[in-house]
C-alpha cells in the first residue's frame, strides 16, 4: 500500500494513543511522516501511560516506513514554528497535517476524579485550560502556520480529530465545549480555504483501544472498538478521494467513511459507527 508515497505528513500528539495510530497507517501508505509530542523518550511522561515519540519513530522505522519525530511542545508557538520551518527546510512541502495533540487530560494526576466530579464547579480551571491551549488552540496554530504554505503551493489537506462530546451535555462541560470548538473551527477554516482548493475535515473516531482505554478495560465494552490505526487508516483513504473537497468543512465519523470507502481494521472488523447516544 504506497498511495501516499511521496507525500509529507506532519501528525501532532503521536507519542501514543490516536496520534501514533495514524502516523502509524499514514507511514504504512508510503508518506513521510513528521511526528510531534512532548515525551522524547520513554518514562518521561507525567502520566502513567507508555509511549514517547522516539518510540513511535522507531516502530515506524521498523515497519520500513519513513518518520522523523520532533519534540514540540505545542503550547509554545516558537516550537511550533520551529517544527513548520524544520519540515519546509527538509522536505519543502506538508500535504497533510492531523491535528492530533490534546491536552487535559492530565486530571489523571491532578487528585480529581474525571466523569464522578459533582460539576464544572468542582473541577480545576487549569482542565479548561489546557483542552484549549493544548487542545484547540494547538490546532489552530498549526493550521494557520500550515494553510500560509499549502496556499503557496496550492495543495494540501487539513485534519482534526473530535468527538460526540460537542453534541451532548453529560460528557464535562471543557471537553463538550472545546470539542464543540473544534466542530466549529472546522467549518470556518474550511470556508476560508475553499477557494484555495485546501480541504479541511473533523473527524470522529469510535472508542479506541489507546493505552488509557487499555489501561481501564475493566470498564469498557471493547466489542465495537477500534485500533489506534484505524483513523489513520481512514484518512489515508480521503487523502486519495478526487472528491474530497465534497467533504470539506463537515464532521465525520471515522466508522461511517470507512464503510463508504470499505476501509476495515487491522484485525479486518468492520467497526460499527457510534451514535451520539451511544458515544
Amino acid at each position: 500500500m504506497q498511495e501516499l508515497k511521496e507525500q509529507i505528513a506532519l501528525v501532532t500528539g503521536a507519542s501514543r494513543g490516536i496520534g501514533k495510530g495514524i502516523a502509524i497507517a499514514l507511514a504504512k501508505c508510503g508518506a513521510f511522516v513528521y511526528i510531534t509530542g512532548r515525551t522524547e523518550t520513554e518514562g518521561e511522561t507525567a502520566t502513567s501511560l507508555s509511549g514517547s515519540i522516539g518510540r513511535t519513530e522507531a516502530e515506524i522505522l521498523s515497519l520500513g516506513g519513513k518518520c522523523k519525530a520532533i519534540r514540540c511542545d505545542h503550547t509554545n508557538d516558537l516550537e511550533v514554528q520551529k517544527v513548520f520551518e524544520q519540515i519546509f527546510a527538509e522536505q519543502g512541502q506538508l500535504d497533510i497535517l492531523v491535528n492530533s495533540v490534546w491536552g487535559g487530560y492530565e486530571h489523571y494526576n491532578d487528585g480529581t476524579e474525571f466523569w464522578l466530579e459533582e460539576g464544572f464547579w468542582a473541577s480545576p480551571l487549569s482542565r479548561w485550560d489546557k483542552m484549549f491551549s493544548a487542545g484547540v488552540r494547538a490546532a489552530y496554530v498549526a493550521s494557520s502556520i500550515a494553510a500560509k504554505r499549502m496556499i503557496e503551493r496550492k495543495a494540501g489537506m487539513i485534519f482534526n480529530l473530535s468527538y460526540w462530546a460537542s453534541q451532548r451535555n453529560d460528557m464535562g462541560v471543557a471537553y463538550g465545549t472545546a470539542k464543540a470548538a473544534t466542530d466549529k473551527m472546522t467549518a470556518a477554516m474550511a470556508h476560508e480555504l475553499r477557494p484555495h482548493n485546501i480541504p479541511v475535515i473533523c473527524l470522529y473516531p469510535g472508542l479506541v483501544r489507546t493505552e488509557a482505554v487499555l489501561q481501564a478495560q475493566d470498564h469498557f465494552d471493547l466489542s465495537n472498538s477500534e485500533s489506534p490505526e484505524f483513523v489513520g487508516r481512514v484518512i489515508s483513504r480521503l487523502a486519495t478521494d478526487p472528491a474530497i473537497m465534497d467533504k470539506s468543512g463537515q464532521v465525520l465519523i471515522a466508522a461511517t467513511v470507512a464503510i463508504a470507502y470499505e476501509v476495515k481494521d487491522i484485525d479486518g472488523k468492520q467497526p460499527r459507527p457510534l451514535t451520539r447516544n451511544e458515544a
